[in-house]
């Protein structure tokens, strides 16, 4: 996989790189500011960015809205976004551009800097977004369901069925998620088509459920 990095601290940067080209992965570029960024997805075309939030020129916000016009010019790009905290507006507003590998556009993810160091599960999390899937972190998840809750879009989900659709959010498959809620793939299979029933989510051929559930679950 071609993998582009954009991180403003040296020693971050070189320590992902080094990581991932170890585990066999191909960094392509890597950069320090959001500008860069810009300029060198337009250039290599990768994979994947992975992309800091908050880079200069400004350091606040420039890597995560930097990310939005990457998604905007360049769905097929899949894009994992790190960060020390949760940027409820631009992450939401990122995720409502989440997947449809089946149409050609590429993965997303939001990790907290604290997971990267787990180094299997970030090498999962990178793998699965530039597969054309989503990786969310659990307290990124956590955070956005709070703030979605309080205008509670789902009230017609039962409990478990916002566990289900939580783990969903994280981008564990029915298998991963019958494994973590302790019960047969089958009863996580009813919950799903329960879901995609009570949120009104028919099949069709260029929409991706899962992704559309996790949005509707955020308040995208």
């Amino acid at each position: 996989m071609r993998i582009l990095i954009a991180e403003d601290s040296v020693l971050l940067r070189a320590g992902l790189t080094r990581l991932l080209l170890d585990a066999g992965e191909d960094v392509i570029a890597s950069v320090g500011d959001a500008d860069q960024l810009m300029i060198a997805v337009e250039r290599h075309q990768p994979d994947l960015a992975v992309v800091d939030v908050r880079m200069p020129p400004t350091n606040t916000d420039d890597g995560l809205r930097a990310a939005l016009q990457i998604r905007a010019r360049w769905p097929e790009i899949g894009i994992l976004v790190c960060s020390q905290y949760v940027e409820e507006r631009y992450a939401t507003e990122l995720l409502a551009g989440a997947g449809a590998s089946p149409d050609g556009t590429g993965g997303l993810g939001y990790l907290l800097k604290d997971r990267i160091a787990d180094v299997a599960d970030f090498l999962v999390a990178v793998r699965r977004v530039g597969e054309g899937g989503t990786a969310l972190d659990p307290e990124v998840v956590a955070q956005l369901l709070a703030r979605s809750r309080q205008r509670d879009p789902l009230a017609a989900l039962s409990p478990r069925e916002r566990d289900v659709l939580g783990r969903m959010a994280e981008g564990l498959s029915n298998s991963a998620i019958a494994e973590t809620l302790v019960v047969n793939e089958s009863t996580v299979e009813k919950h799903v088509t329960n879901i995609f029933t009570k949120l009104d989510l028919p099949p069709a051929e260029h929409s991706h459920r899962r992704v559309l559930a996790v949005l509707r679950w955020l308040g995208a």
